[in-house]
């Protein structure tokens, strides 16, 4: 796995702060922030676990937020822009799906999969509807691919939304000296396969993901940030959920680790 752009290689942190799927939650997005900015030093890494946009609408909020705190963080002494990571989710795995949806043999069923799983809040951000893409799907590959280039045209309008989008990895992984390290994954794995061979199950292979109880591939701890079957916050031996904005009234979830994979501290706002 090392080498493999991927993934990202997180080395030797003072700490990694984990923030679990933001679902398009700006606000609490922002608080998180501010709690961070109160607590991380030099030497720590930020992750971001993926799914930023949500049923709510407010993806390219989220994005413009994002963006906004790496550019305060960097320009304060001490930080570089390795100490900040992004992975994909499911919702942005979906969107780039959707952004070739006239290449698929049946759009009109893979479009509304789609909705059924939450794009169409991204639709609304980037100045769509789910309307105009039912439209579009049906009336074959011509309109879909008009409609398609105006949603990139909208994405490009945002600055650095684009860029966003195609720096995100699919896990990420610590080394800790003489202990395991620690892996960060978006939603799942599947624990019979390793790491290079997971292909989609970092976003679709969730059914299980609590009861992984013994190091995997070298990792004495597995942290995952998005919960589909909202089962809310997990610590386990192995697994760690801090998805918990579907479960008791909702709450965006930071986690502080050392390398090895100890919890140093949880939020919730």
């Amino acid at each position: 796995m090392a080498g493999d752009d991927r993934f990202a290689e997180l080395g030797w942190p003072k700490r990694i702060w984990a923030i679990a799927a933001i679902h398009g939650e700006i606000n609490r997005l922002m608080q998180i922030h501010d709690a961070l900015l109160e607590r991380i030093m030099p030497g720590d890494r930020i992750l971001y676990l993926g799914n930023y946009g949500g049923a709510v609408g407010a993806t390219a909020d989220v994005i413009d937020e994002l963006l906004a705190f790496r550019r305060y963080l960097l320009a304060r002494p001490g930080y570089v822009a390795e100490d900040l990571v992004y992975l994909r989710g499911t919702q942005e795995e979906i969107w780039q799906k959707l952004l070739q949806i006239q290449f698929a043999p049946n759009p009109r069923d893979v479009y509304d999969w789609m909705l059924r799983h939450g794009i169409a809040g991204t639709l609304a951000s980037y100045g769509s509807t789910a309307d105009e893409g039912r439209t579009a799907t049906r009336d074959g590959a011509p309109t879909m691919t008009r409609w398609t280039n105006r949603l990139r045209t909208n994405i490009r309008q945002r600055p650095g939304h684009e860029k966003f989008m195609t720096v995100l990895r699919r896990a990420a992984f610590s080394q800790s000296g003489d202990a395991h390290g620690t892996l960060f994954v978006h939603s799942g794995l599947d624990p019979a396969r390793p790491i290079g061979a997971q292909k989609d199950s970092f976003w679709w292979n969730h059914a299980g993901f609590n009861q992984l109880d013994d190091v995997y591939e070298g990792f004495a701890r597995v942290v995952r940030g998005s919960d589909p079957a909202r089962g809310g916050l997990h610590t386990g031996k192995v697994a760690v959920t801090l998805d918990r904005s579907h479960a008791n009234g909702g709450s965006l979830v930071m986690g502080c680790f050392a390398p090895g994979g100890t919890i140093l501290e949880l939020l919730e706002v």
